[in-house]
C-alpha cells in the first residue's frame, strides 16, 4: 500500500467502481497526489468490463478475464475501499450517505455508477422482467437463467430480450450460442430452445449505419431468431408479454435490455438532472449544479452533446476526469473533455465472429473477432498487472502542499509533519476527540455507574453479587483501509477470549492510534473506526466506557474487555478440560494471515477479502452459548497463534493428546492458493517454531495444507472439543446458528508416552 509522508488534507471519494473510476484509480496510482486520498464507495469488489461481457455468456472467458478486482486496484492506487450502498450525498455538510455505515465525508466527489433499469413504468416488468443493467449484479442473474435451462428438461424453452440496440442484439446472439453448447453438450436438442427480440422501433441497431444492420438481420434470420419490430411492451405478465399493438409473446424467461435512466437516490441530491434522470455535467465533467461533484459514464449527460450510452465514452473520459479532479483541488483550470465524433464499436455475434461499425463503415469476420479478443485483454491487462513501486512517479514531495488550503488548514498541515511530541504531547486533542466521541450511541448499562454518558478520569463499574470479572485485552495495527470495518473486526477480536471463556462481556475500555494530521481529518477517522467497534460492542450488550487515543504513524485500535461470569466458575469453558474420545471443533474458517499478506502485496483477489471479512466480522457469541450448551470440555478462540499454537495450550493442561485431519480443515477461499505460493503472514516463522509439538510432522510437510496451521488469525473461530455422542448435534446446531463452515477437524486422544502431543491425518 502507498503511504505518504504528507498528512491527508483532501479527501476524493468515487462513488461506484464503473469504467471511468477505475482509469481514476490507476491514473492517481501511477502517480500520486501528496495529501490528497481516494475512497471508492462501491457494492462489489469485482468491476465487469462490458465490453468483454458477451465473451463471458458465450463462454470464451472466465469470471476473471471480464472482471477487474477493484481491491488490488485500490490497494494499488493507495485507496480506502467501502463496500456499500449509497443512498443519498448531503451537499450542505458534503457527505456522501450510505446504507450501511457512517456518512463518508469528501472535497471531491465523483460519481460513475451507469444506469438503472427504469421497470416501473411497465406493468409487472419489475417482477416478471431480468435487467440486464445494472450490469455489476449481472453475473447473478445470468447464472440463474444459466441453470434453469440446464434444469429444463420437457418442451420448448422460449427466452426473450427485450430491447434490439447493439448491446439486446449482442447478448441475445451470446446466450443462444452458449446454452446450445450447454445443451449439446448434456445430449439434448438445442432446437428446444428459441430465442425472441422485440423492440419498439422499426429496426435493429438503430444507432448503426444500414450495412451493419443488415449484416445483424441476416445472422439473426440464420440463426432462426423470433423478431417482433414495431412491438412497444406494455405489460409483463408470467411467461408473456403484452405489445401496444395487440401481439401477445409467449416467453419462459424476459431479459429486459432497453434504456435505463439514473438511480433513483439523485433525485434528492438537488443536482440538476436530464430528462432520463442523468446528471448533467459541464465539458469539465463537474455538475451543472456543484463544481465540487463530477459524474462520468452513463451516469453523466454532457450539456450541448448528447452522447450514446456506450463504454468507449466512460473508458476515454477516465484521464480527463482524473485530471480535473487533481486540479480542482490544486485551485488550477480545468481542461474539457472533448468526446471524440465517431466510434469503433466491435459487436460479436456469440461465436468468435464479430462486426465492425464506425460511421459508415462496416466489415466482419473471424479476424475481426480476434482484433477484438486482442484489444479488450490489452484493456484489462492495464488493471490487472501493476508495475513496480520504483516505476511510478517519484517527484518530490514539497514541504507545503500544492492543495488549495486554508491558512488554518496549512498551520495544521505544517504542525502534522513536524516532529512529534511523546508521552501526553502524543495524545489527540480534546476537540477533535469530544466531537468525534459525542456521535457515537453507546449501549446503556445499569451496572455502569461512571461511563462516557458521565465522563470522569475513570470510568467505574459494579460487579453484580454472586458474579466474578473476567478481563481481557487486544490491539492491532489495520489491516485493512476502512476504518468502520477495522473498528468491526478490532472490537470483535477483543471480545473473543470473553466469549470463549463463557462470559458475558460487560464493558470495554479503548485504545486507538491514529495518524496525525487535519483535525477534521482525524476526528473523521476516529468517528468512522469507533463507530463501527461501538456497533459490535452494543450488539454484544457492552458499554463502552471510555479509554485513551494517541498519536502514531499508523491507525491502531484495541480494547480491555470486562465480561461477568458465575463466581462458582461452573459456567466457565476453560483451556484444559479435553478428554479422550472428545472430537475437535472448529466453528470459523482459517487463513486471514496468508490472505492479508496476500493482499498486501496485490496478490489477492478481492472476493477472497470480502470472504474472509465476512468471517472476521462474524460474533463468536452465538457460538460459545452453543457449545456450553453441548457440554463442551474445553474452548479458546483462534488468534495470532494459529490452530496448533492454540491447540498446544489447550492439550497440554487437558493432560491429553490430539489428532489434527488436515483434509477436515475449513478454508478461507484464496488461502491455499496464497499460500501455496509462498506468501505468508510475518508472525508464521514463529509459528512454526510449534512444529516440535507434531509427531509426525515429516509425513506432512509438504501436504498443501500444513502450512496453514501455523497461519495467525484475526477474529477467529472457536477451537473446542466436544463429547463425541453430542458432536454431530452440535455441529448442526452451529450451522444453523450462522456458522456455515463448521467442522470437525479431529479428535482427542489418551496421553501417550511421545512427547509430541499432536498428530495429523489427511
Amino acid at each position: 500500500m502507498q503511504t505518504s509522508s504528507q498528512p491527508i488534507a483532501r479527501d476524493i471519494v468515487l462513488i461506484g467502481g464503473g469504467h471511468s473510476h477505475v482509469g481514476v484509480l490507476k491514473r492517481f496510482g501511477m502517480q500520486p497526489e501528496p495529501g490528497v486520498r481516494l475512497t471508492v464507495i462501491c457494492t462489489d469488489v469485482h468491476t465487469p468490463y462490458s465490453g468483454m461481457l458477451p465473451g463471458y455468456v458465450s463462454g470464451h472467458y472466465s469470471y476473471d478475464e471480464v472482471h477487474i478486482d477493484l481491491a488490488r486496484l485500490a490497494v494499488f492506487a493507495g485507496a480506502r475501499l467501502f463496500r456499500d450502498e449509497v443512498v443519498g450525498i448531503d451537499r450542505i455538510a458534503n457527505k456522501v450517505l450510505c446504507r450501511n455505515r457512517p456518512p463518508v465525508p469528501y472535497d471531491r466527489l465523483s460519481i460513475n455508477i451507469g444506469s438503472t433499469p427504469r421497470l416501473s413504468g411497465i406493468a409487472g416488468a419489475a417482477e416478471f422482467a431480468v435487467p440486464v443493467k445494472p450490469i455489476t449484479g449481472f453475473n447473478q442473474r445470468w447464472l440463474a437463467l444459466l441453470g434453469r435451462v440446464k434444469a429444463h428438461t420437457e418442451g420448448n424453452l422460449r427466452i426473450a430480450v427485450v430491447g434490439a440496440g447493439a448491446g439486446g442484439v449482442e447478448l441475445l446472439l451470446s446466450m443462444q450460442y452458449r446454452l446450445r453448447q450447454e445443451l449439446q453438450a448434456l445430449g439434448r436438442n438445442p432446437d428446444l430452445l428459441t430465442f425472441v427480440l422485440m423492440s419498439s422501433g422499426t429496426t435493429v441497431l438503430p444507432t448503426h449505419n444500414a450495412g451493419v444492420r443488415q449484416r445483424f438481420e441476416r445472422v439473426l434470420a440464420e440463426r432462426a431468431v423470433e423478431m417482433h419490430l414495431n412491438a412497444q411492451v406494455t405489460q409483463v405478465e408470467s411467461g408473456r408479454l403484452l405489445c401496444a399493438n395487440g401481439l401477445v409473446v409467449e416467453a419462459d424467461e424476459i431479459m429486459w435490455v432497453t434504456q435505463a435512466g439514473g438511480a433513483p437516490w439523485l433525485q434528492g441530491t438537488g443536482l440538476a438532472l436530464d430528462a432520463g434522470g442523468f446528471i448533467q455535467v459541464t465539458d469539465t465533467l463537474q455538475t451543472v449544479t456543484d463544481p465540487v461533484i463530477f459524474a462520468a459514464g452513463d451516469i453523466a449527460a454532457l450539456q450541448g452533446r448528447p452522447l450514446e450510452k456506450a463504454g468507449v465514452f466512460a473508458v476515454r473520459m477516465g484521464p480527463p476526469l482524473a485530471d480535473n479532479l487533481r486540479r480542482s483541488l490544486q485551485g488550477q483550470a480545468l481542461e474539457p473533455y472533448r468526446p471524440q465524433r465517431s466510434w469503433l464499436a466491435l459487436i460479436s455475434t456469440g461465436n468468435r465472429y464479430a462486426v465492425a461499425s464506425r460511421g459508415s463503415l462496416g466489415f466482419a469476420g473471424d479476424w475481426v473477432w480476434r482484433w477484438k479478443d486482442r484489444i479488450d485483454r490489452d484493456f484489462m491487462r492495464k488493471f490487472s498487472e501493476f508495475p513496480d513501486m520504483a516505476s511510478r512517479s517519484t517527484a518530490p514531495v514539497p514541504a507545503a502542499s500544492q492543495l488549495a488550503l486554508s491558512q488554518e488548514e496549512s498551520l495544521q498541515a505544517i504542525s502534522a509533519i513536524a516532529m512529534r511530541c511523546g508521552g501526553c504531547g502524543a495524545k489527540v486533542g480534546s476537540t477533535v476527540l469530544s466531537r468525534a466521541l459525542g456521535q457515537l450511541q453507546v449501549v446503556q448499562r445499569d451496572d455502569v455507574l461512571i461511563g462516557l454518558h458521565d465522563p470522569d478520569d475513570a470510568a467505574i463499574v459494579r460487579v453484580p453479587p454472586g458474579k466474578a470479572l473476567v478481563h481481557s485485552v487486544d490491539f492491532f495495527r489495520a489491516f485493512v483501509d476502512d476504518p468502520y470495518l477495522f473498528g468491526k473486526v478490532a472490537a470483535n477480536h477483543a471480545l473473543g477470549d470473553i466469549f470463549a471463556m463463557g462470559g458475558e462481556p460487560q464493558s470495554a475500555t479503548a485504545i486507538a492510534t491514529v495518524p496525525p494530521g487535519l483535525e477534521a481529518k482525524v476526528e473523521d477517522l476516529l468517528f468512522q473506526m469507533m463507530t463501527g467497534a461501538v456497533e459490535v460492542l452494543n450488539d454484544a450488550g457492552c458499554a463502552l466506557v471510555g479509554g485513551h487515543t494517541g498519536e502514531g504513524s499508523e491507525l491502531a485500535l484495541g480494547f480491555a474487555i470486562n465480561g461477568l461470569i458465575d463466581e462458582n466458575l461452573v459456567s466457565v469453558m476453560r483451556k484444559g478440560g479435553m478428554q479422550p474420545g472428545d472430537m475437535l471443533i472448529l466453528t470459523k474458517p482459517i487463513g486471514t494471515g496468508t490472505l492479508f499478506a496476500a493482499h498486501a502485496r496485490l496478490a489477492a483477489k478481492g472476493r477472497w477479502i470480502d470472504t474472509a471479512l465476512q468471517s472476521m466480522v462474524l460474533s463468536n457469541r452465538k457460538g460459545a452459548q452453543c457449545l456450553r450448551e453441548f457440554g463442551a470440555t474445553a474452548c479458546t478462540d483462534l488468534t495470532g497463534f494459529g490452530l496448533l499454537g492454540h491447540l498446544v495450550e489447550m492439550t497440554k493442561p487437558s493432560g491429553v493428546d490430539a489428532e489434527i485431519n488436515l483434509g477436515a480443515l475449513p478454508l478461507l477461499d484464496g488461502a491455499l492458493e496464497t499460500v501455496a505460493a509462498g506468501i505468508v503472514s510475518s508472525l508464521q516463522p514463529a509459528n512454526v517454531r510449534l512444529r516440535r509439538a507434531l509427531r509426525n510432522q515429516e509425513a506432512f510437510a509438504q501436504h498443501p495444507r500444513y502450512p496453514l496451521i501455523f497461519d495467525p488469525q484475526t477474529a477467529g473461530g472457536l477451537l473446542a472439543s466436544v463429547p463425541a455422542d453430542r458432536v454431530d448435534a452440535c455441529v448442526a446446531a452451529l450451522k444453523a446458528l450462522g456458522y456455515p463452515h463448521t467442522a470437525i477437524i479431529g479428535r482427542i486422544l489418551a496421553q501417550g508416552e511421545a512427547l509430541e502431543p499432536v498428530v495429523l491425518t489427511a
